[in-house]
């Protein structure tokens, strides 16, 4: 198909897998979604920056979405590709397979940036992972969000949540079990807001160092767009995962304002 005239359509699958996502996620948790985004930037390449901290985060990603009348191609781990039922209907439901640590990144920018100019938007984790930060603030990104960005022209909207660790361990499918059925009880709050577009303006694709400094403006617009969602919990969160494991290697210390 040529995207260039046909602009990207979500496939059903991917429109019920919305309606599905909306439904698990009422029945586990008390979604609230706030925030937007902009009518004129529905219309162009759009890119979704998305913390990532559960998980439970894509069916959470997914149901806040529908809420905001968007079906955006998820740029996930090529491990859900090889799984015999996920993988095939992520392929039909048009996400974009990243593996992480080969040489098929670069497939996976390439493609995610044709979807982009075919009008489709685009969902990123830009951490590359589910964070280990002691207090799940997000990390110090890796640079193929911010690459994508600025190849493309595409504005990036940061989304934050918070919550979604409340409902499956890091360890999921090992305690899922347990897991769900404690948020059953429980139905903890999961909040999605989505902030404002991250300024790029003033950085040019190739330019060396440009992209490193896009990744650390978009981790501090997440960080900034999280921070309002966890107001009682500033250091580390409450509800503390057992099988999470803690890493400070990767980070992220918010670089101070400008002008």
């Amino acid at each position: 198909m040529d995207t260039a005239h046909s602009p990207w359509q979500p496939p059903l699958i991917w429109r019920a897998a919305q309606l599905l996502a909306r439904l698990v996620v009422g029945l586990l948790a008390r979604l609230e979604v706030t925030g937007g985004i902009p009518a004129p930037l529905r219309g162009g390449p759009l890119i979704l920056a998305a913390n990532h901290i559960s998980p439970f985060d894509p069916i959470v990603l997914a149901a806040a979405c529908r809420a905001r009348r968007v079906a955006p191609r998820i740029m996930a781990t090529g491990g859900l590709f090889r799984a015999p039922v996920i993988g095939a209907a992520m392929r039909r439901a048009g996400h974009i397979r990243v593996d992480r640590g080969t040489s098929g990144v670069h497939r996976a920018l390439d493609d995610a940036a044709a979807a982009a100019a075919g009008g489709a938007p685009i969902l990123v984790y830009p951490e590359g992972r589910i964070g280990l930060d002691p207090g799940l603030w997000p990390e110090r990104g890796k640079t193929g969000t911010a690459r994508l960005a600025l190849s493309c022209g595409a504005p990036v909207i940061p989304v934050a949540q918070w919550g979604s660790h409340e409902v499956l361990p890091y360890r999921a499918p090992k305690g899922l079990l347990r897991g769900v059925a404690r948020a059953l009880v429980r139905r903890p709050t999961v909040r999605v807001h989505f902030g404002d577009p991250v300024d790029l303006s003033d950085l040019t694709h190739g330019v060396p160092g440009a992209a490193r400094l896009a990744t650390d403006r978009i981790i501090d617009a997440l960080t900034d767009t999280l921070a309002p969602l966890r107001p009682d919990e500033p250091g580390r969160p409450r509800h503390v995962d057992p099988g999470r494991p803690a890493d400070t290697s990767r980070s992220h210390r918010r670089r101070p304002a400008t002008g």
